[in-house]
């Protein structure tokens, strides 16, 4: 094997992790000795052993004098687990190939140095591009501290969530259907307006065989979502958080909050942005002050607009249909909208796919100097 293949290996091993490894990166290694992998782990999950140790915990024989293929800047400091650069040091590997930097100014350029002074070498930005790709997610969560929002929505070729009745399933095929779960499972949080839950009644879980349920959070900003709904029948299975923005708190807001947190839901109530809605950037900081580096938003299309207007969205993702509907059906993206092609909302193609018969674009959304899009 060559050297990007066992880089290569350690990227695989590390998306093993997705979905558990939150709000921790994802990272692999490989540990090389005489031209064979003598051992390979992954960081499974937060607060547990990372990717590094758990390799060391795999070795088959001595690593002394051997080499380790990293995808990530190994950590030299202790948070929930012992730093890793210990590990190395005391396991005495001679080389550390490392794929991306670890941009947390605890580790940046520190982990190396420190394998640099204990006398091994270091090689940086081996296959970084490949390994970069890997934490999108953690490398805005940890220098934003909010969460990367990726908008998802499924549409036909005319561009409609909908027909003119409303009806919607399916607009995919089942292929689609099944990605759009492990996006679920990738992401710690999935919001929606209190609109698509009237309409849909979703229960907004992952049925991936295995998966990990994300956070719901529920923009409500008048507090409406109905106690019968699923979303609240399983709130206390699935950890949700309804947000709302009443200005002026009465008897009846108090009331509703009452019953949602007895069927066991949280309720934040957080000041409007302009308009009616509830101020979406002091809600992604406050997600990410409880931990939630990333949601997927699904829906729907006012909720979009409004996330787009405000910034807070980092990445598109969008499934569209070999199917036309034509006439007035609904838009992905509601609201006024711009009123020159100039002011739209740029994106810029990071993947295409095709997932059966619908074709899958992810987009990054362009930043503007402001650092909103």
């Amino acid at each position: 094997m060559t050297e990007e293949e066992y880089m290569r290996r350690a990227i695989e091993l590390a998306r093993q992790g997705e979905g558990w490894c939150h709000p921790n990166p994802m990272v692999g290694a490989v540990i090389v000795r005489d031209g064979k992998i003598i051992g390979e782990g992954y960081h499974r999950k937060c607060g547990e052993l990372h990717a590094e140790r758990n390799a060391f915990q795999s070795l088959r024989e001595s690593a002394e004098g051997a080499v380790l293929y990293v995808t990530l800047e190994p950590c030299c400091h202790v948070g929930r687990t012992p730093p890793c650069t210990e590990a190395i040091i005391g396991h005495k590997i001679r080389k550390v190939v490392i794929g991306s930097r670890d941009p947390n100014p605890k580790v940046h350029g520190k982990g190396a140095e420190l394998l640099r002074r204990a006398g091994i070498e270091v090689v940086e930005d081996f296959l970084r591009e490949e390994c970069d790709a890997l934490n999108d997610v953690f490398f805005h969560y940890i220098t934003k501290r909010r969460p990367y929002v990726k908008l998802k929505y499924a549409m036909t070729a005319d561009g409609k969530i909908a027909t003119r009745t409303g009806a919607s399933k399916w607009i995919t095929g089942e292929e689609a259907r099944e990605e759009v779960q492990r996006m679920r499972h990738a992401c710690m949080g999935i919001m929606v307006g209190s609109g698509t839950v009237r309409k849909d009644d979703p229960m907004l879980n992952c049925r991936l065989p295995g998966g990990r349920d994300p956070v719901r959070i529920i923009c409500d900003s008048k507090l409406s979502i109905g106690e019968n709904s699923q979303i609240m029948r399983s709130a206390e299975q699935q950890r949700t958080i309804i947000v709302a923005a009443c200005r002026d708190v009465d008897a009846g807001f108090e009331s509703r909050r009452e019953i949602l947190e007895k069927a066991g839901a949280e309720v934040w109530n957080l000041p409007k942005q302009a308009g009616e809605g509830v101020d979406l950037n002091l809600l992604m900081e406050k997600l990410g002050e409880i931990e939630i580096d990333s949601v997927l938003l699904e829906g729907g299309g006012i909720l979009a607009d409004s996330a787009l207007r405000a910034g807070i969205v980092s990445e598109v993702d969008v499934f569209t249909a070999p199917k036309i509907f034509g006439g007035r059906g609904k838009s992905p993206v509601e609201g006024e909208g711009v009123d020159l092609p100039s002011e739209a909302v740029m994106l810029t193609p990071k993947e295409v796919k095709m997932f059966g018969p619908d074709l899958f674009v992810r987009y990054s959304v362009r930043q503007t100097a402001e650092g909103s899009q």
